[in-house]
């Protein structure tokens, strides 16, 4: 079992990580479902091409890790569960290290990095613009929190809102830095 949930892995990514927790934490999921669920979770830092929701649960059933079952009448809607040996890839993906440090690909901070070519009014104007965006994210964070916080049962989901949480805090620290005072090419 072992040998052939390994060779499995091999064939599996993030995406399909993504998708058998999903369905893990909130349970038998079309993939519409999945889709609302990750865009109001794992889709606030792990963004991907929502269109692979459609194809991952066909391919995860096909290697065994998801089972399909289909309402006979109405919609017909298809309804992912997660089995045993897709539990198991999943606590083995999440018991391996991350090796990785985070990814910054902002385009903000890019056309920041060039700033030397611009006016100190379009630092500004692109630090404001940072700020009114990075303002909105925490509200919408804070909201969550409010909302979620104090539920027991969320306690290790809600780690990763206060990461985010920090992170919009500095991100908006800094461009209100940047919008007060944008940097300048010493002579």
């Amino acid at each position: 079992m072992l040998r052939t949930l390994s060779t499995q892995a091999h064939k599996l990514s993030v995406t399909s990580y993504v998708t058998l927790g999903i369905i893990a934490v909130r349970g038998p999921s079309t993939s519409y479902d999945l889709k609302r669920a990750i865009a109001k979770s794992v889709g606030h830092f792990w963004q991907f091409p929502h269109a692979q929701l459609y194809d991952e649960p066909a391919r995860l059933t096909g290697l065994g890790l998801l089972v399909q079952e289909q309402e006979q009448e109405g919609r017909r809607r298809r309804f992912y569960r997660i089995t045993a040996t897709g539990k198991e890839a999943l606590r083995s993906w999440l018991r391996e290290p991350v090796t990785e440090i985070i990814q910054l690909r902002d385009i903000a901070t890019l056309k920041l990095f060039f700033g030397q070519l611009a006016e100190p009014d379009d630092l500004r104007a692109l630090a404001q613009s940072q700020v009114d965006l990075h303002r909105q994210r925490l509200a919408e964070y804070q909201a969550i929190a409010r909302k979620h916080g104090k539920d027991a049962g969320l306690a290790v989901r809600m780690a990763p809102l206060d990461l985010g949480l920090r992170v919009e805090r500095a991100n908006l620290a800094f461009w209100e830095q940047i919008r007060k005072s944008p940097p300048r090419v010493k002579p």
